[in-house]
């Protein structure tokens, strides 16, 4: 199979809106951290997942939802922040869903006035960060039982209003020439301004 692409190849990403869409994030988290990879035996779902200020992103292909991402700020002032728990089903991983995941999770914690983000990466996935502007930091790591490393990369300012706001461009904050599409005209924690 060589996987599912999204009609017209439309894929985006949004914060959860609802309790129905945390479900989703958190079943496809579950099904790629504990049933494909092992590398929690019963749930990913941590401590940071109770948290105010953690945002649960969804990606999605067309009209399916197809891949997670997760970001919180690291300190009182939101200057560092972290992303983890990027996901895609394995039957969109062909559709590309990934970079506009990472690429959302970017732009919003630039757009939340955060300096820079880091991530724990699986060592297969170092190539695929640093082609969208990670950059390693030190030696493979054990992180929940698997190597990983430490990778970090510098956020964009953004002072693009909000999508849908007066003034704005319809593209949002942009890295690489790449727009952050979101379709949900009000979010929860923090308000972005949509």
């Amino acid at each position: 199979m060589t996987g599912l692409r999204a009609p017209g190849d439309l894929l985006f990403c949004r914060l959860v809106a609802e309790p129905g869409e945390l479900a989703i994030h958190h079943r496809i988290r579950h099904q790629i951290f504990v049933g494909e990879q092992q590398l929690f035996p019963e749930s990913d779902v941590d401590a940071h997942d109770a948290r105010e200020d953690v945002l649960h992103v969804l990606g999605w292909c067309g009209e399916v939802p197809a891949g997670t991402v997760r970001l919180y700020p690291l300190d009182a002032g939101g200057s560092s922040w972290q992303g983890d728990r990027l996901a895609v089903l394995p039957e969109f991983r062909a559709a590309g869903l990934g970079t506009p995941l990472v690429r959302f999770a970017v732009a919003t914690a630039g757009r939340l006035g955060g300096v820079s983000m880091l991530a724990h990466v699986q060592v297969a996935n170092e190539r695929f960060f640093t082609r969208l502007g990670w950059t390693r930091q030190g030696d493979v790591e054990l992180y929940v039982g698997r190597l990983h490393l430490l990778m970090t990369i510098a956020l964009p300012t953004c002072t693009e209003p909000a999508v849908g706001q007066e003034g704005s461009t319809g593209l949002g904050c942009q890295r690489g020439g790449d727009p952050v599409q979101r379709r949900t005209p009000g979010v929860r924690k923090p308000d972005l301004g949509q």
